[in-house]
């Protein structure tokens, strides 16, 4: 090589120098995050680096329920702020930097359906007739979040006693984010629109007959009822024993499955658990696979479409979204008798267990409380017009609270029928078409039609809790039922899609709605909750 070559290769070698002494001095991109949309781990993320704390994620989500609860859209979800999550907060910065943190939930702001006891805020189940009631101790699951240094920000309003509308007597109605000229659904409506509207990280809701589900579909975020028993339910206000269960509900299934790894638990208040013993996981979040959709075997249930043709187009978008991604995708039918059924097997159970078992809980209340069903009617009866400090009537609930009181007894030939062998019947027929056709899960849209109006006119042709919606077959059953948003319609309200599968296989359904979810990536902040100043950090 010649004397020009020797200078041309000396002079790449001082640019190339140059550049890499520059890469050395020069300031790395910071790395950003959205505390509307940042996942609990992407929280912990910046908490560790020192760009963020307990104490400035609770303002924050603080600033966020006073622009937009009361003020704004007036969402009007959060009955009780808790008055110590400041301090609260403090100690738990002070813990992480000094001891590290107990869990991923170290620090994080987690907010309550009003049915589930704290210790130190009221549980009403959003009724006037429980206004003010202090439970003797904390809900087992509560435990468990403060055990793993989650903060409880808040409890929530609710369907009174977890069934009807998404209002109550002691807090008015709840209003989606998405469109507050819609329901949020209930009975966890007010937990479904604080999560979306991100008041907090994490939400709990309780689910009877899709109760997590329902709001989780309306106001667009990812929700989960458990397998029956993988929760505990001490501590929580009854519905229907044979079917409750709480359930997390986020803005992401990352957070889902953080929030199940700290919430499910053998407990022996609740004999249901004893059926999850070898089957609980310590982190579910190790199971999260953006390719876990190549090669599933995924069920089709169309008989819960063609009600609305935009949530069907989206379910049809998201159908193939699961093909692009290697799922093969499988038609099923389920029995005529059993759609015919479903909702009478329901009531049949559901009506008759409040009856019995609300009186169990109303018995840990003081003693200016109501004590039985029949105790609540008569009260309920006596308020009429709403009152000056807010309270309202609620006819809905209240009127039905006389057919459960009317419904029967536990020992009754029907309750023991269907108890006995039409709930068994339904396990081994859903659980049958999951394992004759080789599925991971059936999929439907959670909601077969867009969020009602609030407030709609009664419609003299419906049949109020006849089964039309497909969510109770989980209850039916005890499955597992992941929800996660699919999509849009025209003006923007939120369709989701429901991953059912077969008990405790929670696990696999995580997967299966992580890997959809990075594929469609479908969530959106609502247009009346927009971001805030500051809610965007840098590191």
């Amino acid at each position: 090589m010649g004397s020009d070559g020797m200078r041309q290769d000396g002079c790449w070698t001082r640019i190339a120098c140059a550049v890499a002494a520059l890469a050395c001095v020069a300031p790395l991109r910071a790395a950003e995050l959205d505390l509307t949309s940042a996942t609990v781990q992407e929280l912990n993320v910046a908490m560790d680096a020192g760009a963020l704390d307990s104490v400035t994620l609770v303002q924050r989500y603080l600033a966020r329920i006073e622009a937009f609860d009361r003020q704004g859209p007036g969402l009007n979800a959060v009955l009780t702020l808790n008055s110590k999550a400041l301090d609260e907060a403090r100690a738990l910065d002070r813990e992480r930097a000094t001891r590290g943190r107990r869990s991923p939930l170290h620090g994080i702001p987690v907010v309550l359906k009003d049915n589930i006891d704290t210790a130190d805020l009221p549980t009403t189940a959003g009724s006037f007739m429980l206004k003010g009631s202090i439970p003797p101790d904390d809900a087992f699951l509560v435990r468990r979040l403060r055990d793993a240094g989650a903060i409880i920000l808040a409890k929530l309003n609710m369907s009174e006693f977890a069934s009807g509308d998404a209002m109550n007597s002691l807090g008015g109605a709840t209003y989606n984010p998405h469109d507050p000229r819609r329901t949020p659904s209930g009975s966890s409506g007010g937990t479904g629109a604080a999560i979306a509207a991100a008041y907090a990280s994490i939400g709990l809701g309780t689910d009877t007959g899709g109760s997590v589900r329902g709001p989780s579909s309306a106001n667009g975020i990812v929700g989960l009822k458990p397998t029956l028993g993988l929760i505990s339910r001490d501590g929580i206000i009854p519905l229907a024993l044979s079917f409750d269960t709480a359930g997390p509900m986020a803005r992401s299934v990352y957070d889902v499955a953080a929030a199940l790894g700290v919430l499910a638990g053998i407990d022996p208040a609740d004999p249901a658990t004893a059926r999850a013993n070898g089957r609980i996981e310590q982190d579910y979040t190790n199971f999260l696979d953006a390719g876990a959709l190549k090669g599933a075997r995924i069920g089709i249930a169309r008989d819960f479409m063609k009600s609305d043709e935009e949530v069907d187009w989206v379910i049809e978008a998201s159908l193939q979204a699961m093909r692009d991604s290697g799922a093969e995708l499988v038609d099923i039918e389920l029995p005529s008798w059993l759609m015919d059924a479903r909702g009478r097997f329901y009531r049949a159970i559901r009506y008759r267990e409040f009856r019995a078992q609300i009186e169990d809980y109303l018995a840990t209340t003081g003693p200016d409380y109501p004590k039985t069903l029949k105790e609540l009617i008569r009260r309920s009866m006596a308020l009429t017009a709403s009152r000056d400090d807010g309270v309202i009537p609620n006819p809905s609930r209240w009127q039905l609270m006389m057919k459960e009181e009317d419904s029967g007894e536990l020992t009754d030939y029907e309750y023991v029928a269907v108890r006995d062998h039409a709930l068994p019947l339904l396990r081994g027929i859903v659980g049958g078409i999951m394992e004759s056709e080789k599925l991971d899960a059936i999929v439907y849209p959670t909601s077969h039609v867009r969020p009602e109006r609030v407030d709609p006119d009664p419609d003299p042709e419906g049949a109020p809790g006849s089964g039309g919606s497909p969510v109770i077959l989980a209850n039916l059953t005890g499955f597992p039922d992941l929800i996660v948003p699919a999509g849009f319609t025209g003006r923007g309200l939120p369709v989701t899609i429901s991953f059912l599968g077969p008990a405790f296989s929670e696990p696999r359904l995580l997967a299966l709605g992580y890997a959809f979810e990075q594929k469609t990536r479908a969530r959106r902040l609502p247009v009346s909750t927009p971001p805030l100043a500051g809610e965007r950090v840098s590191y």
